[in-house]
């Protein structure tokens, strides 16, 4: 009997434990630990922070559906993980024993690094349900009471796509208000130019979104380093190409959503051999540690190098359907080891996203997400927000059910060329 634990209940960890586990054998043990009972789909938090969406209509309680599929569950969350006694220790004190650790936890919210941000000091998030719902808050005070507004994300940040996402959401959002014309906004992020998304551009997402700013008067400051936000007055450091200083913005805001640099969870950071220094979880081309072997890592809690020299810290987005490829190589990797064959799968780490703009947005197929690719494309219109929506229905469908994907799912991508996203590479064990 082998015990495999999936650390995190979120998009990767959800779905892992749904694929893993049609993998495994009869007398194989599989276990979620998760901090709290519930899944949320975190795509649609922008929606929740302008009242589109109650988080009742996005959240699902995970235990019941574990069990169905005769899965084990702990809420209590992970503390630390001890990869020498291949154990994990829970937040209750108590230990779970693993032949097999898959880690898919996410990120850290590194708010603390930067003076004033966060949903805790002056700024609102949407990278947390319960974020999303405080900034709700915030956004019904500012269509009260009007006043400039800052959108964004901060130096080290690594998933641009839902900051650019909330800025034009918010947009359409106060124009249903009839508020948008008492609302100056401007958009702030360190990459070193609009849609480079941590990913050097995919097709012309420059060109795209630098149109639908100006289109939606929405001023924008790019090299741009996050001093500080206090009383009400965000500074901003705009750096030339080569880093030196090129202007500093003191920008007043009546609200603020900054998207936060990610670091590993406390579980895991600091552990010699298994993180990066901040704490990301060092894997090789099978989703593999090298120093701890039965250790696996899928989703944004894996340390991926920057695809390009930039003068501020800019991070690598890991997405859905690169996600996905991630779970399918380690199912199949941990199958095989099972079997006693070496791991032969490799991701593909394909991408396609869906960036709503309220009443529009942005599509882009990157194949593979990290340059050079065989495939880069990106495209503008209405059907991007329909497709969101659908895909937002069938995704928490899919996790009600207990699936990782299903019979249309795969027919869909095949017929729209894009297939490849979900499958994996297969190569002689070595």
């Amino acid at each position: 009997m082998a015990k495999i634990v999936v650390m995190g209940a979120g998009l990767g960890g959800t779905v892992m434990a749904y694929e893993m586990k049609a993998k495994l054998g009869r007398e194989d043990e599989l276990t979620v630990v998760h901090l709290g009972g519930t899944y949320s789909f975190v795509p649609s938090n922008p929606w929740v922070a302008v009242g589109w969406r109650q988080p009742s209509e996005i959240t699902v309680e995970v235990g019941p559906v574990l069990a169905r599929k005769g899965i084990g569950f702990r809420p209590e969350g992970a503390r630390r993980v001890h990869p020498e006694e291949n154990r994990v220790e829970l937040n209750d004190g108590t230990f779970l024993d693993y032949d097999y650790l898959i880690i898919a936890t996410g990120p850290d919210l590194a708010f603390d690094e930067i003076e004033g941000m966060g949903p805790e000091a002056g700024t609102q998030s949407i990278c947390q349900i319960e974020h999303a719902v405080q900034a709700k808050a915030a956004f019904d005070e500012l269509v009260k009471k009007p006043g400039p507004v800052v959108v964004g994300a901060v130096q080290g940040a690594s998933c641009f796509g839902p900051a650019y996402e909330f800025a034009f959401v918010l947009d359409t959002a106060l124009r249903r208000a009839k508020k948008r014309d008492q609302v100056p906004m401007t958009f702030v992020t360190p990459e070193p130019y609009i849609g480079h998304l941590g990913l050097d551009g995919v097709g012309d997402t420059k060109g795209l979104l630098e149109s639908a700013l100006r289109e939606h008067h929405i001023k924008w400051i790019t090299n741009a380093r996050t001093v500080k936000a206090e009383g009400g007055t965000m500074v901003v450091e705009e750096l030339h190409d080569d880093g030196a200083l090129k202007a500093t913005h003191e920008l007043p805001f009546s609200f603020s959503m900054m998207l936060p640099a990610f670091r590993g969870v406390p579980a895991v950071y600091g552990i010699e051999g298994l993180t990066n220094p901040r704490g990301f979880v060092t894997i090789d081309r099978h989703q593999r540690n090298e120093t701890y072997p039965n250790v696996f890592a899928i989703g944004v809690c894996v340390a991926i190098p920057p695809v390009s020299k930039t003068a501020l810290p800019v991070g690598v987005p890991k997405t859905g359907f690169m996600i996905e490829s991630m779970v399918t190589a380690t199912a199949e990797n941990i199958s095989a080891l099972l079997k006693g064959q070496e791991p032969h799968a490799v991701a593909s780490w394909n991408a396609v996203c869906l960036a709503d703009f309220g009443d529009d947005g942005i599509a882009f197929i990157a194949q593979p997400q990290i340059p050079p690719r065989n495939v880069n494309w990106s495209s503008q219109g209405r059907w991007v927000h329909a497709a969101k929506i659908g895909f937002e229905r069938y995704f928490l469908r899919k996790i009600r059910q207990g699936q990782s994907a299903s019979f249309l799912e795969n027919v869909v991508l095949d017929a729209l060329g894009i297939k490849k996203l979900k499958e994996i590479h297969m190569e002689a064990a070595e």
